[in-house]
């Protein structure tokens, strides 16, 4: 790393397979900064095109066309975009600090057509990104390709995923690393159609049901099911306190099911 030996310079972030050929993109040496497009048509015979983004990649995703591959470059406040069609690298964003996406969130906001969103572990806010579309419906939001176009106010930094779903107006977005208990514990909610508005706060703690501990209870990563209805959360308990799967209706944003069980720790 920056030409000195370090023990975790040669470890690779995940990999992602692409859904309209047999490629897929990793992050290799995700210190240095190097991105991996891996063509497995012949598995004995790989062909490999390497693409220098920036360094400290950790996490990412696909925009929605299965186009672009998107990752955070986390220390350099930077998302990389990929265009595989092209295997080279379609753009370096400037973002807010440490963004960390998950897999990131795509949908189509109300003013600046396609974007893909990123919460950010070192500040307050979720940055939506303009990504390009071949949709000619699309082309009037060309002039905002690859820039921050909004950034959601967050009640403090700390995110670690955002989530939304085609046939939702909802967008969720967690905060488990922030200090704050209340924080922590809680999801927030925007309506796709007013990003304006403030979130709303989601207690995945309290509904949970379980007692209250001295350890900071973590509300992550909340997951839609396949029809698009329902959100899953992971409430992660402190070392020997019980955690859950905390369930909601999207709809209404009101508690469906707690799955629990004192050995899930």
């Amino acid at each position: 790393l920056d030409g000195e030996y370090h023990p975790r310079a040669a470890r690779s972030a995940p990999s992602w397979p692409r859904l309209t050929k047999p490629e897929w993109c990793g992050q290799r040496s995700r210190k240095p900064g190097m991105i991996l497009l891996v063509d497995y048509c012949d598995i004995k015979n790989l062909k490999t095109t390497t693409i220098e983004s920036a360094k400290f990649l950790h996490d990412g995703g696909w925009y929605a066309s299965g186009r672009y591959f998107m990752v955070a470059a986390n220390a350099s406040n930077k998302v990389a975009a990929v265009d595989t069609k092209t295997g080279k690298l379609a753009a370096l964003v400037d973002t807010a600090k440490i963004p960390h996406p998950g897999r990131g969130a795509n949908f189509v906001h109300p003013q600046f057509g396609p974007v893909w969103s990123t919460g950010h572990l070192g500040d307050a806010v979720v940055s939506l990104i303009s990504t390009p579309s071949d949709d000619a419906k699309f082309s009037k939001y060309k002039e905002h390709n690859w820039k921050v176009v909004q950034e959601l106010k967050m009640p403090g930094a700390g995110n670690l995923f955002v989530k939304t779903h085609p046939k939702s107006k909802n967008f969720w977005a967690d905060a488990p690393i922030n200090p704050e208990r209340e924080i922590a514990e809680s999801v927030f909610v925007f309506d796709k159609a007013d990003l304006s508005n403030e979130p709303v706060r989601i207690d995945v703690a309290k509904d949970s049901g379980l007692p209250e501990s001295k350890a900071i209870r973590l509300a992550v990563q909340p997951e839609y099911n396949e029809a698009g209805d329902e959100v899953w959360i992971s409430l992660w308990g402190g070392k020997t306190d019980q955690s859950a799967i905390v369930i909601y209706d999207d709809k209404t944003l009101k508690l469906k099911k707690v799955i629990t069980d004192p050995s899930i720790v």
